[in-house]
């Protein structure tokens, strides 16, 4: 009796799964990418799916000389190879740079739900356990090439965000921010550092990355968190500290919610010669493979920006409930749209570079591509143009592309992007394991 249960039982998850696989060939996008993207992107109306649009290409990573390809005027070479799934950059003031090599934490998800995100994520390479560490990358000779790699710290746990003031590292494991004495030009950190603040991670914790800002004076420090579902449908107890930034301070632990309503915010920046705070932020899912678009946009303090209830300033989301329609006046609209499902994760803008006039006045984003619109999107590093009055202009120029070698296969994914000491635009590669350097 207990063996037919247990058939019986087999047999409805096989047909559970396969339903899910059929039904998530899923959804064709009607509009493209660019028109997705600026400060009007269209919005359709939502396309409903039961399960989400699946759409990934297999991840062959490069071959020896194999590399992206560079805008115009531009060029690209290896910095650094070889890496256990680089994420998040960060230079320090003497010129070395650190990396987060770093992955999902272990997620509680069981049943049919489990099955298939473990699955996708074991598509996109993404299934690996985490390194956890720190990595000091040290380009002494000035070569544009690192021939020192030195692991500052491990036994983190899922760490990502990272900040350097005064003489001290913060980290920003999944589930806490870290401090640790640093001592410029060290190449290891053995202490065990010091707790500041224990960070969300109610489960599933679909949204792991907790990335770190500081304050141009180092007082406060900023904290981007995710979600930890696509529209609460875990519960919005499930979401306390979630979906927003927070504001921290270091010395004392105490904090307040900087902005919230943002589905997954990671990159974070400070518009140079403001006080202006920054972000890219991940959209909802399972709308169809046009909405909703991701985007940037300035971060007000107080601001809410409709995550759950509404997207892209007032559009109304009805799967989510109880529904909210009080919201809608409050909810701020972003400035600028990155095209659906891209996934933009890395931030920086460009103070500093020396690419040219064309890469001189706006912000980089690295896109990490998309795993539910058909056809793919992202999986490339843009440029956004800001205009004499601080405001983002015009449609996203490519500036590192090629990590797509066909429909169906990636070489790689840009994650983070950040500026060295020379002018040079950095960029992580999680799939190839490789930090690119992008120069004049």
């Amino acid at each position: 009796m207990l063996k037919h249960i247990f058939m019986f039982l087999l047999l409805c998850l096989a047909i559970a799964v396969g339903v899910f696989f059929y039904l998530s060939r899923g959804d064709t996008a009607r509009l493209t990418v660019e028109q997705l993207s600026g400060r009007e992107p269209r919005i359709t109306a939502a396309r409903r799916e039961m399960v989400p649009t699946v759409k990934i290409p297999e991840m062959t990573g490069w071959k020896a000389g194999e590399k992206p390809a560079a805008a115009a005027g531009l060029k690209v070479d290896r910095f650094a190879e070889g890496l256990a799934h680089p994420r998040s950059l960060l230079r320090l003031p003497n010129g070395d740079i650190l990396v987060a090599e770093t992955a999902s934490p272990p997620r509680e998800v069981g049943g049919v739900t489990g099955i298939v995100m473990r699955f996708l994520m074991g598509e996109a390479a993404a299934d690996s356990p985490s390194p956890n560490r720190i990595t000091l990358l040290r380009d002494a000779d000035g070569d544009g090439k690192a021939e020192g790699r030195h692991v500052l710290l491990q036994g983190l746990n899922s760490p990502y965000g990272m900040a350097l003031v005064n003489g001290t590292l913060y980290v920003a494991n999944t589930d806490a921010l870290m401090a640790f004495p640093y001592k410029e030009g060290e190449t290891k950190i053995s202490g065990k550092g010091r707790k500041i603040l224990n960070l969300p991670k109610q489960q599933p914790n679909f949204h792991w990355t907790r990335s770190l800002l500081a304050s141009p004076d180092g007082s406060r420090l900023y904290v981007g968190i995710g979600s930890a579902s696509n529209i609460a449908e875990y519960g919005l107890d499930k979401e306390d500290n979630r979906a927003a930034i927070l504001e921290v301070n270091p010395q004392t632990g105490d904090y307040r919610i900087f902005a919230s309503g943002l589905r997954n915010p990671v990159g974070m920046a400070w518009k140079p010669g403001s006080d202006e705070l920054w972000a890219v932020v991940n959209e909802r899912d399972m709308l169809g493979s046009d909405l909703v678009p991701d985007y940037l946009t300035r971060v007000e303090f107080g601001a809410f920006y409709g995550w759950p209830w509404n997207y892209w300033g007032g559009y109304e989301d009805k799967r989510v409930q109880p529904e909210r329609p009080d919201l809608r006046e409050y909810t701020h609209r972003p400035d600028y749209g990155l095209g659906a499902h891209t996934a933009p994760l890395g931030l920086t803008f460009a103070t500093g570079t020396k690419l040219g006039d064309g890469f001189s006045n706006g912000a980089f984003v690295g896109l990490h591509g998309s795993w539910n619109r058909k056809p793919l999107a992202g999986y490339k590093v843009v440029f956004v143009k800001f205009d004499a009055k601080g405001k983002p202009q015009g449609k996203p120029v490519d500036v590192l592309t090629g990590f797509l070698s066909g429909e169906d296969q990636a070489r790689g994914r840009p994650v983070d992007v950040m500026v060295d000491r020379t002018g040079a635009l950095m960029v992580s590669d999680d799939i190839g394991g490789i930090i690119w350097r992008v120069s004049k």
